[in-house]
């Protein structure tokens, strides 16, 4: 597997375009725009986006939904089932900001810790860690582990917004995604990318040097 990353300009919230080479099976992981920067990718690669898996409905992780709903119109867009509330409420939650107003668009799925994913011959594992938001998920496809906004590079997200919860995220991170393998990547919500291992050691707030905490 391929890990591509973009970042748009806009709250830096970071997509990650994840296919194989071989089978030119392609997936998005959260959908913040850099919309036609993926889209030239995809088509240069000659590549079939099958789904768009966002890790948690905060508007600036779906501000590219609709366009690309418009552009590939058989894509699977899957959330959680914890967050749609959330995502009724992007409108809200830009008002907030002071940001334009996102369009939501219909989720082909909500789902949750249950749901296993196939994708290109294998099962991704959907893991519930909310926290950061009611219905925050990572993905975890064979080495990599897709955080969303729960975890980052020796942070975490925060949690004073709408449905966020400290004590949540603070057992999701140890009891979850600190119970993963050291040697697994985290690609983050924001930022750089980081490992378990290191943030076992490192993380702010969680870590075995932690300095908040």
């Amino acid at each position: 597997m391929i890990v591509e990353k973009f970042v748009p300009v806009e709250f830096a919230a970071n997509n990650y375009l994840v296919y194989d080479k071989d089978s030119k099976c392609a997936l998005l992981i959260d959908c913040a725009g850099s919309n036609e920067e993926i889209f030239s990718f995809i088509q240069k690669e000659e590549l079939n986006l099958e789904y768009i898996l966002i890790t948690h409905a905060h508007f600036d992780h779906c501000m590219g939904l609709k366009e690309f709903k418009q552009k590939f119109p058989n894509v699977k867009v899957l959330m959680a089932k914890a967050d749609e509330e959330l995502y009724k409420n992007l409108a809200v939650q830009c008002d907030l900001f002071g940001h334009r107003r996102v369009d939501g668009i219909k989720i082909d799925e909500f789902i949750d810790e249950t749901k296993k994913i196939e994708f290109c011959g294998q099962e991704i594992e959907v893991i519930a860690t909310p926290g950061h938001s009611a219905g925050s998920v990572c993905y975890l496809i064979e080495d990599n582990l897709f955080s969303g906004d729960t975890l980052f590079y020796e942070e975490i997200g925060r949690c004073d917004l709408p449905t966020g919860n400290f004590k949540e995220i603070e057992h999701s991170i140890k009891e979850k995604l600190f119970k993963l393998e050291d040697k697994i990547k985290v690609f983050t919500g924001h930022g750089d990318n980081t490992n378990i291992g290191h943030e076992k050691i490192n993380n702010a707030y969680f870590g075995k040097n932690a300095r908040y905490y």
